[in-house]
Formats: C-alpha cells, sequence, structure tokens
C-alpha cells in the first residue's frame, strides 16, 4: 500500500478534527442546565374554587373561575325528536365572555315548579304528570314508569354529548333525579319507579351517562348512597363508572352524621379520577354568613373540610354578600390542583421539569408542561396531591418559556404554577 502523501494526510487530519468537534457540539447541546424561574398563584386555577351561579350580578367582579346554572329537559325539547339548544348556547357564550367555565346541573323535578319533562311527552298516551306539595309549593313530578320518558332520557344524553362533550365553555355535569337532581324526594309524592325511577332503570341510565361523556366529568348527589331508592350503594358495577360527587348540604351540622355515610358508600377515593364538589348548606341562616369564618358555621374551617374531601369547587352564590374578595380568592385557591415547578432544566435541543401537585385533588383533564410551545409527550392529568411527575419536552435553548396548555380551556384562562428556581 503506497503510503498517503502530506496533503492527503493534512486532509484525513482536518476531517477527524471536524467529526471531532461536531461530535463535542451535541455532546455540548445536550447537556442540560439549570434555569431559574419565578412564580407564583395570581389567582383561582381555572375549574376549581367558589362557585356563583350565572345570574349573580358578582360573577363579572368576583375571583372565581366557574359558574352555575340548572336547566330542565323542556327548554331544550319542545316537540318530539326537535332539539333547541338556544338556551344553553347564551348561558355558555356568556359564561366563557367573563373567562370562566360552566357547572350545568339538568333537572326533572324543581320545587314550585312544573315539571322539567318535555310537554309533548306528558301529553301521550298513559304518562301520568302528577302534582304535589313539595317544601308548602305546589310542584309538578314527573311518570318515570312511562316507557317514552325512559327512552327520551337516553336520546336526550346521547344528542347532549354529541354536542358538548368537547366543548371548553362546559367544565363539569350534574344529573341525577327527584328534587333539583338531587336523588331525593324527601317531602312530596316519592314513588319508587314513577315519580322517581325504578332501580333497574337508574343503573342503565347511569351506564349510559358513562358511554356518551367520554370527556366531560359528570357527577351525582351524594344522597344517592341510600340504597333505600338509589341504584348505587349495593351494585359494584355502578361504583366502579368514574362519576363525581356533589353535596349540596356540605357545612351543615349534622353533616358528619348524615352526609359523610353517603360518600363513604360512594367511594371516598373517587375523587382521585372525578371531581368532588357541593354547595353550602342553608340548613341554617349562619351556614351561609359563617362559611368562610376562620371555624366555619360548625367548627370546622372551609379549608380543612374542603381538604377532606378532596373537591374542586363550591358553590356559594352568597359568598360576596358576606366575605371580601381576597377571602373568597383564599378560599378559591385552597379548593382543587396546585401545581409546583421542582426542577427545570433545559439544553439546546431539549428540556427537563418536574412537577409536583401541592393541591387537594387533580386536574381532570389533560394538560401539558409546554417550553417554547412545544408540549410535552405526557400530561398532568391525575396527578394526585403529594405526588411528582417527570415531564421531557422537546425544545429548550438559551432562554426556554416554561407554561401549561390545556385545550379544555376558554380565551384567557390560563393555568399557572409555583416555581422558585435559582
Amino acid at each position: 500500500m503506497k503510503p498517503l502523501s502530506f496533503m492527503s494526510r493534512l486532509s484525513l487530519t482536518a476531517a477527524i478534527a471536524m467529526v471531532f468537534f461536531e461530535y463535542l457540539h451535541l455532546v455540548q447541546a445536550d447537556d442540560y442546565r439549570p434555569v431559574a424561574i419565578r412564580s407564583d398563584l395570581t389567582g383561582v386555577q381555572p375549574m376549581t374554587g367558589l362557585v356563583l351561579w350565572t345570574t349573580n350580578e358578582s360573577v363579572r367582579t368576583a375571583p372565581i373561575q366557574l359558574e352555575y346554572t340548572y336547566l330542565s329537559y323542556a327548554q331544550i325539547v319542545r316537540q318530539k325528536g326537535e332539539y333547541n339548544w338556544e338556551v344553553l348556547e347564551h348561558i355558555l357564550d356568556e359564561v366563557a365572555s367573563r373567562r370562566h367555565q360552566l357547572i350545568l346541573r339538568w333537572h326533572d323535578t324543581y320545587v314550585g315548579q312544573t315539571t322539567g319533562v318535555p310537554e309533548y311527552l306528558t301529553k301521550v298516551p298513559g304518562y301520568k304528570l302528577v302534582r304535589g306539595r313539595s317544601e308548602g309549593k305546589q310542584t309538578e313530578f314527573p311518570d318515570w314508569s312511562h316507557p317514552d320518558l325512559q327512552t327520551f332520557a337516553f336520546e336526550f344524553y346521547s344528542r347532549f354529548a354529541e354536542k358538548y362533550d368537547n366543548d371548553p365553555r362546559l367544565a363539569f355535569v350534574q344529573t341525577g333525579f327527584g328534587l333539583w337532581s338531587e336523588y331525593h324526594i324527601y317531602d312530596g309524592p316519592m314513588r319508587l319507579g314513577e315519580t322517581f325511577p325504578s332501580k333497574e332503570f337508574q343503573a342503565t341510565f347511569a351506564e349510559h351517562i358513562a358511554a356518551v361523556l367520554k370527556n366531560t366529568p359528570w357527577m351525582i348527589s351524594v344522597d344517592a348512597g341510600n340504597d333505600e331508592w338509589s341504584a348505587y350503594p349495593k351494585n359494584q358495577k355502578l361504583l366502579s363508572l368514574k362519576f363525581g360527587l356533589f353535596d349540596d348540604s356540605f357545612n351543615h351540622a349534622a353533616h358528619t352524621r348524615e352526609n359523610e355515610p353517603n360518600w363513604n358508600t360512594l367511594g371516598r377515593d373517587r375523587w382521585k379520577h372525578s371531581p368532588a364538589g357541593g354547595e353550602f348548606s342553608f340548613f341554617e341562616d349562619w351556614d351561609q354568613s359563617e362559611a368562610l369564618s376562620p371555624t366555619g358555621p360548625h367548627g370546622i374551617p372551609f379549608e380543612r373540610q374542603a381538604s377532606t374531601y378532596h373537591v374542586s369547587f363550591m358553590i356559594g352564590d352568597d359568598q360576596p354578600r358576606f366575605q371580601k374578595p381576597n377571602r373568597i380568592l383564599s378560599a378559591g385557591k385552597a379548593c382543587g390542583y396546585h401545581f409546583e415547578v421542582l426542577r427545570f432544566e433545559s439544553s439546546e435541543q431539549s428540556s427537563r421539569v418536574l412537577i409536583r401537585n401541592r393541591g387537594i385533588a387533580p386536574f381532570y383533564f389533560d394538560a401539558f408542561p409546554a417550553v417554547n410551545g412545544v408540549l410535552a409527550s405526557t400530561s398532568l392529568k391525575g396527578l394526585l396531591p403529594g405526588e411528582e411527575r417527570l415531564f421531557e419536552v422537546a425544545a429548550g435553548g438559551r432562554s426556554p418559556l416554561l407554561t401549561i396548555e390545556c385545550s379544555r380551556l376558554v380565551p384567557g384562562q390560563k393555568i399557572e404554577f409555583t416555581a422558585d428556581l435559582k
């Protein structure tokens, strides 16, 4: 073999050096360096906190992220097969314009009102519309024995889910039967299988809701824990469904004795996959006025009770009358999730982010850490309180920008995080 000439050796040396320096550049490019970041929560986080009714004049100024309303089926459907969502669309648009989301409850029976069942159904052969007194008011009750009403219920939720299951204006759906859909008729003509659906229908209804609402969390009242009229307590198949719980007498004096057993029956770990919430009690006048006082109305501070039940939200429509915005803000920030960035490091090509949930509940939708707008491949959804998760993002650079992105937010909302990294 002929020896290489001087020029050939020089060219080979230059090529080797080029390869070496390119390799060194790549190694250095993949070296992670800590990124300084300082951030705090300035407000209540999306889909958490205290909740006001959409009709409350304080919805525009109070430190909230959620609003609430009831709707009846009759407000959407007037004739068979004819669905007019205009009333719901108007509410959703109004709520979103305030940079909030809606908690929506459908009902068939409301004290002092005509039935929530579409009028055309009440006139079909064999349908028995019951009128009776509830809380001293003339109230109409449905006929759940009629097959047409049962068929309608399945159809309604299929149509509703088809249209709204992925709508960012909608946070949570509450459903059920009885007075205000709270799974009871404690005052009035309570007849299982008639004014209140049979346990067999309750079971098929719940399975249907779970099948059609794939992306929007749905909730039932904790009063469904009473096996006298509810299908849930003794049906393991139903208890395995991913539904959340709402408690509309959250802080009343007998809560431990009357409400907590129902929470236990329906599953105290349910909050790990589905939201928990409710409303401050109206049993005594001071249940509302003292709801956010230092010791609550009955000796338990709200923050402690919220943590015990891992609530994401609490309806407190009267609270702007009794509390200043700062107290409503602090109570709201004590609900739900709270993300903290424990480590943030970047190279030229990628980043690593370690995040812990410092809150009392997880986030129930997909949300992704993002660097310079590039999303991590894994989600923050389901990160439990006290847990940490490491995220890798295919973006970095000298001045990386870290955010949390979620497609389920409305314009103007953002998920914040705390961080103090130097």
